[in-house]
């Protein structure tokens, strides 16, 4: 799908943020989360979450738990409460309601997955192994692999969807970089002694599911061989996860004959029919060397071959949604080898994970209706009007900006577009048939997935009132392309709203994150859109620059940190994170004082509303986190390891100095002339 600029918390509403009676109001401050036997100076994410991670250890299910974690677990009570109901209600063959609860029945039916898995295994994969002939195995190729296709199944590039980059009320086909079943080239190609840890698992897992699946060992060995050797090649010619941040070497817009010209090591024309797209006319070429190696492999590995890494890819996708066992060496690999669990996740959660992931906004249509009444909406946008305001006094009185700058990115503040808790439409999901096997259910599930992207936008204009998230989930996003910034009704309780609590808990928690989703807008990928979603430049090149030489600040300073012994974070892969993080502190303070200047409130439990609200703000990122979780997220994760979304933050604003009265004794003190100084 396409990628959006995703941050790893949600939002929802919460009370209007100016009101008379803040005062009156809690501080909304557990002072039980905080270590008292840490100073702020020292180190101010202990000292606001320490108590916080005391009490709330590591459990076998989990390589990271937080606040937010514990958020998420309240929410998928929520959920499955929500299922049960409609699961023990008569429903109407082909009504929504039947389908929630077929699916989730269907996931757990134990009994069913496990005395019939073998079956709907075969049918699905439709191989008996090396016992095929070359002409068994070219016709397989050539019939269940599209078939596959057509489920979902990944292959060795990937398609979506989406707005043009550079024409963004109208949708573009983009071919991207794929067929990495550990998800990025770094697994694949560093040398460490972790990454080849995890590369002598990702091949015993193979081998492993492959076997239980039905193939010799021998036939498993070679499809290990085969999967870890081609998936190398092409991770080899890919780019990494920072590369991938930069949008303008991602765009290479060509025409259909273009593409078959440049790239006729692969049956277009026969990828895209199978498909039901006929009459493309034009696509986006994210990374053409990952394609061209594609060209390669095709031609240079043998049929044999293919089949295999297809055939794993399969295995692979579906080995949650059939038996017990299959689960169980899934779980294995991703999650105790790569994330350090010990214990998988109970069957429920996968059960409402599956009905999260297939109807969605079915079930978010439930959600809305019982948590998120028309008046926390109303309030919601409220709020986020008085962050926009205090953003755009904040681009104000930047002097990295020239005054025509300053005005196209007013521009741009005033012309987002704001989604506040469910889509005005909800997804039409009458065509999708849900009956009571998991796997088939599944599999109709990623087809339907992929028929409806092409129905709804295949040489469509962009619907600006699609959603990228449910309205139950807990996260939120700023959207470029169409210039829009996001906020879910997952979160209606603290760490980020607190009806109980003031504005100085509310502006510090959802406050920042309202901000963090507006600064992306302006940070180092957003700032190259403009106010209509078009990849274009529309900054100076002297403002560039001046951006530039702020946004390395912020860069240096996360590659010095280092996570654990021997590992740095990545300050690039995380700039865009770090960047919104900073941005939303600024603005949400501004606001925050704004809204309290005529009514200032008082100190509660001890401690000032200037403090207050950073310490809002850091209870947002208390967690806990396995070794393994933490080598994991430098790789992958855009976002920083929450300690440094605190630590690797107050230092750069001067309010948090002036409230905890930081002094150059402290070890967190950074001085003035070397913060980050882009809001």
């Amino acid at each position: 799908m396409k990628k959006h600029y995703l941050m790893a918390f949600a939002l929802t509403a919460m009370a209007a943020a100016c009101t008379n009676d803040s005062k009156q109001l809690a501080s909304g401050i557990d002072l039980a989360n905080l270590d008292s036997t840490y100073l702020p100076g020292t180190d101010f994410y202990m000292f606001a979450t320490g108590g916080w991670q005391k009490a709330h250890p590591l459990t076998a299910e989990y390589s990271r738990f937080g606040s937010f974690d514990q958020l998420q677990e309240d929410n998928n009570e929520r959920l499955r409460s929500l299922i049960d109901s409609v699961a023990a209600q008569q429903n109407e063959k082909g009504s929504i309601e039947q389908k929630i609860a077929d699916l989730y029945n269907s996931a757990m039916d134990s009994t069913n997955l496990n005395e019939h898995y073998w079956g709907a295994l075969e049918e699905f994969l439709l191989c008996d192994g090396y016992q095929n002939t070359r002409e068994i195995t070219n016709q397989w190729l050539n019939e269940v692999w599209p078939r596959m296709q057509r489920q979902g199944v990944p292959g060795l590039f990937a398609m979506y969807i989406s707005a043009d980059e550079k024409d963004s009320k109208n949708n573009l086909v983009t071919i991207v970089q794929g067929g990495l079943t550990l998800g990025q080239k770094d697994y694949y190609v560093d040398k460490d002694a972790r990454s080849e840890e995890i590369r002598k698992a990702y091949q015993k897992y193979i081998v492993d599911l492959s076997q239980h699946s039905g193939f010799g060992e021998e036939d498993a060995k070679r499809i290990s061989e085969d999967v870890l050797r081609i998936e190398t090649r092409i991770a080899e010619a890919s780019k990494s996860q920072t590369e991938l941040r930069d949008p303008e070497a991602n765009y290479n817009k060509i025409s259909y004959a273009e593409l078959k010209e440049q790239f006729p090591g692969i049956d277009w024309d026969g990828f895209f029919s199978n498909l039901g797209m006929e009459g493309v006319k034009e696509v986006c070429l994210g990374q053409p060397l990952a394609i061209h190696e594609v060209e390669k492999v095709m031609a240079e590995e043998t049929p044999e071959a293919q089949q295999n890494i297809y055939l794993w890819h399969a295995l692979d996708m579906v080995a949650s949604y059939i038996d017990d066992e299959s689960r169980a060496l899934c779980f294995g690999f991703y999650g105790k080898v790569m994330s350090g669990k010990q214990e998988d996740r109970p069957r429920w959660k996968r059960a409402v994970a599956a009905v999260e992931g297939g109807l969605g906004e079915a079930l978010g249509q439930l959600y809305v209706a019982k948590y998120f009444p028309p008046e926390a909406k109303a309030r919601m946008e409220k709020l986020i009007a008085n962050l926009q305001v205090a953003l755009g006094e904040r681009i104000d009185v930047q002097d990295w900006m020239s005054d025509e700058t300053k005005k196209v990115a007013r521009e741009k503040l005033d012309a987002f577009y704001v989604k506040v808790g469910y889509p005005n439409k909800w997804k039409d999901y009458s065509d999708l048939e849900i009956g009571d096997s998991y796997l088939r259910n599944m599999l109709a599930v990623g087809e339907w997935e992929i028929k409806d992207m092409i129905r709804t936008k295949f040489n469509k204009p962009v619907d600006r009132d699609e959603w990228y998230m449910t309205p139950q989930t807990v996260n939120a996003y700023y959207n470029p392309t169409t210039n829009e910034i996001c906020f879910p009704a997952g979160i209606l309780q603290p760490p980020f709203f607190d009806m109980q609590a003031d504005d100085a808990f509310n502006y510090g928690a959802i406050g920042v994150v309202i901000g963090h989703e507006m600064t992306h807008g302006f940070d180092d990928q957003g700032s190259k859109y403009d106010k209509t979603g078009n990849l274009v430049t529309w900054w100076s090149e002297e403002d560039t620059k001046r951006f530039e030489e702020r946004i390395e600040v912020m860069r240096a300073f996360h590659d010095s940190i280092e996570v654990m012994p021997g590992l740095h974070a990545n300050g690039s892969l995380t700039l865009g994170e770090n960047m919104a993080d900073h941005g939303g502190l600024m603005v949400a303070f501004q606001a925050f004082k704004n809204a309290t200047k005529d009514a200032p409130l008082a100190v509660i439990d001890g401690f000032t509303p200037e403090q207050r609200f950073f310490l809002a703000y850091a209870n947002v990122w208390g967690q806990n986190i396995r070794d393994e979780e933490i080598q994991k997220r430098v790789k992958s994760d855009p976002h920083q390891l929450g300690m440094w979304r605190v630590n690797g933050q107050m230092p750069h604003i001067d309010a948090w100095y002036e409230a905890f009265g930081i002094t150059e004794a402290d070890p967190m003190f950074v001085p003035k002339e070397k913060r980050v100084t882009i809001w």
